[in-house]
């Protein structure tokens, strides 16, 4: 059993999305396919279905997506959860109105996620970064975290709908610390 299918069995892990899923849900589309890409327990994946959008999650972690298939046939929900590596199997071009994001950094994905959308199709990301005030909280390792507007700069072909990282400045104790996130949206009619 791997490191992350250990983390996956742990039952007290609560099942959430990303805030930038949470914070920006209202601009999702009315319907169409949507992509929780690393879906780990699958937060994003059974927001996006409760949405109406048809969704398919995607991890390489087995014990993950058994969570994942649980969850979904719980709350009778239209998610197809497989378990996939996305590095070496990325998804097809334009083939997603909405692709999520979480938690998990391969610069070399950025842009076949670009070319994944589908006209008008947005990006939700959200991930750690180096500048963090809790450096405990994610990856120990600095090639899994984003330097200074890294993420912005990582899907530059797309149109910026919203960006947050705050940094170190201000106040620590408030606000996003330790993540970006970005809302991103390839050219072309806007969803309805």
């Amino acid at each position: 059993m791997s490191d992350w299918d250990k983390r996956y069995a742990d039952l007290t892990l609560r099942v959430e999305p990303a805030r930038v899923l949470e914070d920006f849900a209202h601009l999702l589309p009315f319907q169409g396919e949507a992509l929780d890409l690393a879906c780990g327990l699958g937060g994003n994946a059974l927001l996006l279905a409760k949405q109406g959008l048809k969704v398919r999650a995607w991890d390489r972690s087995p014990q993950a997506i058994a969570r994942v298939r649980e969850a979904s046939a719980k709350e009778n929900l239209d998610i197809t959860a497989e378990v996939r590596d996305v590095v070496h199997l990325p998804p097809a071009p334009e083939s997603w109105d909405v692709i999520v994001v979480s938690r998990f950094l391969e610069r070399s994905l950025a842009p076949a996620l670009a070319a994944a959308l589908r006209c008008g199709g947005l990006l939700y990301y959200q991930t750690f970064v180096r500048e963090a005030v809790h450096p405990e909280k994610g990856p120990r390792r600095r090639e899994y975290r984003l330097g200074v507007n890294e993420l912005s700069e990582l899907f530059s072909s797309l149109r910026l709908i919203v960006y947050r990282e705050e940094g170190r400045l201000g106040d620590l104790g408030k606000g996003l610390r330790d993540e970006a996130y970005g809302v991103f949206q390839r050219n072309g009619h806007t969803h309805g």
